[in-house]
This record gives structure tokens, sequence and C-alpha cells, in this order.
């Protein structure tokens, strides 16, 4: 039996944490590995990640502000079609930045270089939600993420900031 690793607990004011999820469109696509190098390209921390194939009734919590739009009912039935990646992201500004990484919600509004921007077509088809702002980050990785995150440094760490 392996006995558990003992981390240190990084204390920074880079530790704002982000909500980033690959939808059933990206899994299926074998997108998981190339997302992730953009986030840890640009230097944030992946303390959560786990593949996942949530209810509906999970993804009518985590849209529950979506609930009275007309798309909600079959946004709801593809979102729980397929295993989806669920991650959290820490890092400084990492809930402004991660959404500029993954670009506009509407695939042609993304410019070229964004994670829509360079994979996708479709607003139904858009890969990858984030977190709009911290508040909903905290939210959502609550929702997620009920066993909890990994807090633990990085040696890198004084290379990025």
């Amino acid at each position: 039996m392996v006995a558990p690793v003992k981390t240190k607990v990084m204390s920074s004011p880079n530790s704002e944490k982000t909500f980033i999820c690959l939808k059933p469109d990206a899994v299926q696509r074998g997108l998981i590995a190339p997302i992730i190098a953009r986030f840890e390209q640009k230097g944030f921390k992946l303390i959560a990640a786990k593949l996942v194939q949530p209810s509906r009734e999970h993804w009518e919590l985590h849209y529950a502000d979506l609930k009275n739009k007309k798309f909600f009912p079959g946004m709801i039935a593809t979102m729980s079609s397929a295993p989806v990646f669920a991650m959290v992201w820490q890092g400084k500004e990492v809930v402004k930045t991660g959404r500029k990484l993954l670009g506009a919600t509407n695939p042609a509004e993304s410019a070229p270089g964004t994670i829509r921007g360079d994979y996708c077509i479709d607003i139904e088809r858009n890969i990858c939600h984030g977190s709009d702002s911290v508040e909903n980050a905290e939210k959502e990785i609550k929702l997620w993420f009920t066993e909890g995150v990994i807090d633990y440094s990085r040696v890198i760490e004084e290379w990025i900031y």
C-alpha cells in the first residue's frame, strides 16, 4: 500500500480558481489533451480533474439560471448524452483569462487562437464551459467536486509569477 503524499499548501495571491468543463463533443473528438495543454502553457495549475457522465438532474442544477430559455431541454439532453471532462484550474485572474482562452460562446465570434476559434464551428457544439465569475466558479466547483481539490506547490511557480 502506498502512503499518501503530503503536499505543501500554497498561500498566494494567485490562488483564484475556475471551473472548466469539456463538453461531450470535445470528449468525443479527442480534444481533452490539447485543451489541457493550452491552460498549462499559459501557466495555470490543474488542481482537480475527472471524466464523468452526470445525470440530467446534475446538469439542471448546473444550468439552473438558463431553465426558462427555449434551448434548455435540448441542451440538457445533449450534455447528459455522453461523458464530459470536468476540471478546476488555479492561477492569477484564471476566471477572466480562462474565458479568453476559451473564446466567445458562439464559435463564429471566437477569434482564431482561442479554443473555440480553433476547434469548433457551431454554437450547439461549442466544446467547453468556463465559469463566468469568481462567485459562480465557487458554486460550480462545489457542485462538481464535492470531494474537494488538491492544493499543492509547484517549483515552476517562481518562473510564472
